[in-house]
This record gives C-alpha cells, structure tokens and sequence, in this order.
C-alpha cells in the first residue's frame, strides 16, 4: 500500500535562533486520539522550535484506506510527511502507537531521527488481543465496543475523577475514529515485533513509563525497550497512567525538553523550588513531603528551601543520569554513610522510580564489597524490613 497524506498542523516559529540548531520535532499520537492530545504540552514545547503534530492513518482528519495496515506503512506516511515538508531530519516524541512508529523510524530511518522519546510504549504486545478488538469494531462498524474498556486504562482514578471535561473530549475523539482505521491500526500493532530492531537505534533515545500503567505495565513494556536500546535513559512519571502526556503535562514536556538539550534560560529560584517539589514528590511521594511541609518552623524554612531548590530542582532535575541510576547512587550512599532514616526513605523512592526488590538487593550486595559488610548488612536487614511492610517480599 502506498502512504498516505497525513493530516498535519505545524506551531512555533518557522526557525530561527530560538531552535538553537535542532530540528523540529515531531509528535505521535496514540491509538484513537488526534494531534490534539498534545494541546497541554503545546506551550512548553513550542517555546524550544517547532513542533509538527500529525493524525495517523485512519485516524482525525487523515485518510482512513482499507486495512489491515503494517507498522512499516504508518512510518512510511511519517517519511512522505517529512519529504513534503522538505524535512530530512527531526526531533521524535511519541505515545504508545506513537512511539512504536518513532522506534521504526529510528531503526529503518535512522539518518531521519536525531533524539527519540518513548512515552508509554512498546516493542511487542499481545497479538489476539487486539486482533479481537479489530474484530469487534468492525464487527459494530464503529469503535462503540471497546471505548469504555480502553478509556478506563488512560488515566489514574485520581486523575479521572478530577478532569472529567478531559476524559469527555477523548471520549469523543474515541468514538469519532472510523471503524476501519482503529481496526487497521490494531492489526498493525498485532504484527508488530520491534525487539530485534531496537539495537539497532542509534538515535539518543529517552523512554518513559507511567507508573499505573495499565494498558502497557512499564515492567514488562517501557524497561525492556529501555533495556534495549543502547545508552537508553529510563524514567517513570508517577502518578500517570497510559497516557501521561496528558495526566502529567508538566513533568512530560520537562523530561522531552531535558532530552532535546533545551535549558531554560535564567531559570529563577522560584521555577527551580516549583521543579523542585514536582520532583520532590514524584521520588518521596505526596504524604511525606507533606508531612515534611506541615512541620516547617521558621528554624527550619531555610533548609526545606535549600533542599527543593538545589538537590531536587537541580540535582534530581539533571539530564545526565535517569532517576532509577539516581536512586541506586543515593541507596549505596547512604549505606556507606549508615544514614538510616533516610535509606528507609530512599528504599521506597526507589520502587517508586523504577526499581525492583531484586535490584535494590543487588545495590546493597555491591555496596557491601566498597563499603563494608556491616553497613550492608544493617541495610539489608532495613529494607527487607520496608519491603515487607509494603507487601513488596
């Protein structure tokens, strides 16, 4: 089949010195939304250069052709896309769907991608399942089946509860998907098998998960591509479901824009105490940062200031390591240091960033040849003690 004519709206300058030498980057989308799944990050990502926001085959305002359709074809109308603009290479950001086309493009293409973004992704996924849904959606002729099941998995219970204007637009750009387009597109994703292709992507690639993901749970999805992929920076936004471009706007473009090479210019106190606290909870978690604001005294003011603005809304907030390699420098730290009260709270920060009991083990058993069997062994001895209150062993 030969590719289509993508629908396409391109935002921010035309170029100039605000791209500072990048090329513009590129958005996709996931199953049964439009480019308008972006509009949240829009502001944030526009500031950088241009941003080119497409609808997949079948899907808002482009061409739905009969299916079924191949990954291969959804990037190929990516590249047609490009050689209309006169575009040989851009920056590439995607959701689900969206960043299985980008991985192709990367793998297949890789002179068109300079950096890759991998957001709530996949490299191979379960074939009946979606076979199944093709069926039934073209068995109704509309999407009308499967959108309850489907929207219950993008968004965190909080999240839903809170923005239900949010979930009655994608509801609507759910059920306005042709028939024949999500069916297309779920064929495309039944074929799908990107695992051998994925060490080939030379591209600089950022993968993020969404911690209550549970459409594409990030242990058995998003790591592995993280895994895969050479150099590959992992990071898990929390909380966020599957589509966390949208449940955590902020925290998303912040980690796009990281990867990209953008900086903020002059970033004042202030924007560095708000990174600060974003990152402060999303590592801690809302009830003891919470309980470490209620306690603030005047005495101690200065130093929650100091600690926001410079170890989490600087340290944390750097590009060079992802927050799971953070959390395992910070456990072996603190072994070292025999800093007890705080590894009790770094052992939960690090299942909250990614990872597992049998990592933090291997941390500590590491520590324990540079730091001491001693200070090992009181670790261990106080993380199996936090595991297992948290039903984690």
């Amino acid at each position: 089949m030969s590719a289509v004519e993508l629908f396409h709206l391109v935002d921010g300058p035309a170029e100039g010195p605000v791209d500072g030498g990048r090329p513009p980057l590129l958005l996709g989308n996931s199953l049964c939304t439009t480019l308008a799944m972006w509009e949240s990050s829009l502001p944030g990502l526009t500031a950088a250069g241009r941003v080119i926001r497409f609808d997949l085959r079948g899907h808002g305002r482009s061409p739905a052709p009969p299916g079924p359709y191949t990954l291969a074809e959804l990037g190929g109308d990516v590249l047609a896309l490009l050689d209309r603009l006169g575009i040989e290479r851009v920056d590439y950001a995607g959701v689900s769907i969206g960043g299985m086309v980008g991985m192709w493009l990367a793998a297949s293409a890789p002179e068109r991608v300079r950096r890759l973004v991998v957001v709530c992704s996949s490299a191979k996924l379960d074939s009946g399942a979606f076979r199944a849904r093709a069926q039934a959606v073209l068995a109704a002729g509309s999407t009308a089946p499967v959108v309850d099941a489907v929207l219950a998995r993008w968004f965190t219970p909080g999240f839903a509860a809170a923005h239900a204007p949010v979930l009655a637009e994608l509801r609507e750009m759910f059920v306005a998907t042709p028939a024949g387009g999500y069916a297309g597109c779920c064929e495309a994703l039944a074929s799908m098998d990107l695992r051998p292709e994925l060490p080939r992507i030379g591209a600089p690639t950022l993968v993020i998960g969404g911690a209550q993901d549970e459409a594409l749970p990030p242990a058995a999805h998003s790591e592995p591509i993280a895994r895969a992929i050479p150099g590959a920076r992992y990071e898990l936004v929390s909380p966020a479901a599957h589509i966390a471009p949208i449940e955590r706007a902020a925290e998303v473009t912040g980690l796009i824009l990281g990867h990209l090479g953008v900086v903020p210019a002059g970033i004042s106190d202030a924007a560095r105490r708000l990174q600060g606290m974003r990152i402060r909870r999303a590592v801690l978690g809302d009830a003891h940062v919470d309980r470490a604001v209620a306690t603030t005294t005047a005495f101690t003011e200065g130093f929650q200031d100091f600690i926001t603005r410079v170890a989490w809304g600087d340290i944390w907030a750097r590009e060079g390591l992802d927050r799971r390699t953070r959390s395992a420098i910070t456990l072996a730290t603190l072994t070292a240091l025999g800093r007890e009260g705080e590894l009790e709270l770094h052992v939960r920060a690090a299942i909250r960033n990614g990872l597992t009991v049998s990592e933090i083990g291997e941390v500590l058993l590491h520590t324990a040849v540079y730091a001491g069997v001693p200070a090992a062994n009181a670790a261990l001895a106080l993380a199996r003690r936090v595991l297992s209150e948290d039903g984690l062993i």
